[in-house]
């Protein structure tokens, strides 16, 4: 297998122009009209939050794949392994373990702590699922959780944006940063964002670590699949 590692001292291609395209595109266009404006629209459509919010999720993952590549690869002539879609080193599969250990427990840890302030496990989406427990109901969920939501996500936000962070801001800056802007973009789901930080250090630590976005792709789908199955034997 032919593993290439990313060596941070090179400062990737882009530059400010893309990075702020991009930024306006998730923050302006994909919660300000699609979060906002669009998912209520599917809501009215299908008259079930468990499918309109799998459609959001559709919507979001064409939207910021076709920006990732209209914006920082098409122009330059880069290729997808630019924002980590390469092969990852077996002995990785170590790492993936232990990270998805970490963000379970780390996840069940923060949630615990911040229900002293109030905080619960009960959101928009567990509630859609908890009320549509059929099979198609729960293997949607599964697919745009495990699948879906990684593979878009983390080519976004780890592939694109640690990696630019990362070149400028260093390690501990590229890492902080990038998991706040991973957890702001999950506003309006409010209850789990503080999870969502420690999520986003994780997914960036494995492609730290490994020069591939596969292993965090791979984190990020078996512990979101693991918190929706969960979610429906709970309910």
């Amino acid at each position: 297998m032919n593993v290439q590692k990313i060596s941070w001292k090179e400062q990737d291609a882009w530059g400010r122009k893309e990075f702020v395209l991009l930024m306006l595109l998730e923050f302006g266009f994909v919660i300000g009209c699609i979060k906002f404006v669009l998912h209520p629209m599917y809501s009215r459509w299908l008259h079930n939050d468990l499918y309109a919010g799998t459609l959001m999720g559709l919507t979001i993952a064409v939207v910021l794949i076709l920006g990732v590549y209209a914006v920082a690869l098409r122009p330059k002539g880069l290729s997808w392994t630019e924002v980590g879609l390469k092969p990852f080193d077996r002995k990785n599969w170590k790492l993936i373990a232990l990270s998805s250990v970490a963000l379970l427990v780390g996840a069940v840890i923060i949630m615990e702590l911040t229900s002293f302030l109030g905080n619960t496990y009960e959101n928009s989406k567990t509630v859609a699922l908890r009320e549509n427990t059929t099979f198609l109901a729960v293997l949607i969920a599964f697919i745009t959780g495990a699948v879906i939501s990684p593979l878009y996500e983390e080519i976004f936000y780890r592939g694109f944006l640690y990696r630019w962070l990362r070149t400028r801001v260093g390690l501990t800056g590229a890492l902080l940063l990038s998991a706040s802007i991973f957890t702001l973009i999950h506003i309006p789901t409010y209850n789990v964002m503080p999870a969502n930080f420690w999520s986003g250090v994780i997914f960036a630590y494995a492609y730290e670590r490994t020069g591939s976005i596969w292993p965090s792709v791979i984190i990020h789908g078996v512990t979101n699949g693991i918190m929706v199955l969960l979610t429906v034997m709970v309910g």
